[in-house]
């Protein structure tokens, strides 16, 4: 590969063939010499934040259609370009692949909840905005650091490790899409794992005591809460055309995992939900558990001060199915969950309603025992 200095007669009487023969005016310039044209071209190296990306070479046209000068010019241009991390060969839907354009491919490529989709923009919208329509490509560990600190910082760790997870999990989307992305920048980071909830232990005797003093339907719906198990979600946006008394059915629309649920109730809670649906008739409401002053028309917070939240009825639930001797698999499908292991994905709960009734009911037995 000759380097020298290109006049319009030495190009001229460049063999062809010959390959190619760079500039020494411009650096980047070349001319490449073929088995039947001669033709200018530009080549360099797109680097971001000091890592190289590719090498790239620009065509710029034939040697006997434009003339040095304009080649030149052309050259200065497009280097230009490249030096400042920008690829001349790239389509619009190459490496330049921002992070809102990364989280929107991850979103798509499974189903999530409303929640968790809601919970992913939010981190986007509030805390990943000076990330937002950058290239991932150019989001450096340095930046992701300083970010991490300062919302150690100003919001906590909690939330700073969930919006890294976020973040983490968009690049490696991005990862899968562009092959020119080498690593995740948050790889950097040690990122705190979740604390696992404490959960205090449960006095079901002076829970009772309690949950009687409230209204009739905040009563049945914290009853319900501790005799399923069932996710905040999935419970509140129960419609009355779910429950079917003559089956002792409740189904849930609304699963983390996806799908839908169709819980066995146990004789009790089958007796209040249908005391329930006779006394709401006058409000001509939809749902389960109505509410005139929310603007979803159902109850949308069910906590009560010195009652367990939702997420706490969860660990009740699954606490008392084994004291009460429900096998792990069983309790597990009673919770709305997927069985661990690929076998686990050939087990269906809505397949064994009948098969799951009586571990409901014993579920239901231990929680009323202590009423007595």
């Amino acid at each position: 590969m000759a380097v020298i200095n290109l006049t319009e007669a030495r190009i001229r009487e460049l063999p062809l063939g010959s390959g190619i023969h760079r500039d020494e005016q411009v650096k980047g310039l070349m001319v490449v010499c073929h088995q039947s044209t001669r033709t200018f071209a530009v080549q360099g190296d797109v680097r971001r934040n000091g890592r190289h990306i590719r090498t790239v070479r620009v065509k710029i046209d034939r040697c006997d259609r434009i003339g040095l000068r304009e080649a030149r010019n052309r050259a200065k241009a497009l280097m230009s370009q490249i030096q400042s991390g920008i690829d001349p060969t790239a389509g619009p839907a190459e490496s330049g692949i921002t992070l809102q354009q990364a989280l929107e491919a991850h979103l798509s490529e499974r189903t999530y909840s409303p929640r968790t989709v809601d919970g992913y923009n939010y981190h986007l919208d509030n805390y990943l905005t000076k990330f937002r329509k950058r290239a991932v490509t150019d989001i450096t560990r340095q930046e992701v650091r300083e970010l991490f600190d300062t919302l150690k910082r100003k919001n906590g760790a909690t939330t700073a490790g969930s919006v890294m997870r976020t973040l983490r999990a968009a690049i490696n989307t991005a990862m899968r899409l562009d092959e020119t992305i080498e690593g995740n920048p948050v790889a950097a980071l040690r990122v705190p794992v979740p604390k696992r909830r404490e959960v205090d232990v449960l006095d079901l005797k002076s829970w009772w005591v309690d949950v009687e003093k409230l209204s009739p339907i905040r009563r049945d719906l914290h009853i319900a809460m501790m005799l399923t198990g069932a996710r905040r979600s999935s419970l509140l946006q129960v419609r009355r055309d779910d429950v079917d008394i003559e089956r002792e059915i409740l189904t849930f629309r609304h699963m983390k995992v996806g799908g839908q649920m169709m819980f066995p109730m146990g004789k009790t809670l089958t007796a209040r939900l249908k005391d329930r649906l006779a006394a709401d008739v006058p409000l001509d409401s939809e749902w389960l558990w109505p509410s005139v002053t929310s603007a979803s028309g159902h109850i949308e917070e069910p906590k009560e001060a010195g009652l367990p939240s939702p997420h706490e009825y969860r660990h009740h639930a699954w606490t008392l199915f084994i004291a009460s001797g429900v096998p792990y698999a069983e309790s597990a499908l009673l919770l709305g969950q997927k069985l661990p292991g690929a076998s686990g994905g050939y087990v269906h709960a809505e397949h064994l309603v009948e098969h799951l009734r009586q571990f409901s009911q014993a579920l239901e037995d231990k929680v009323l025992a202590a009423q007595r």
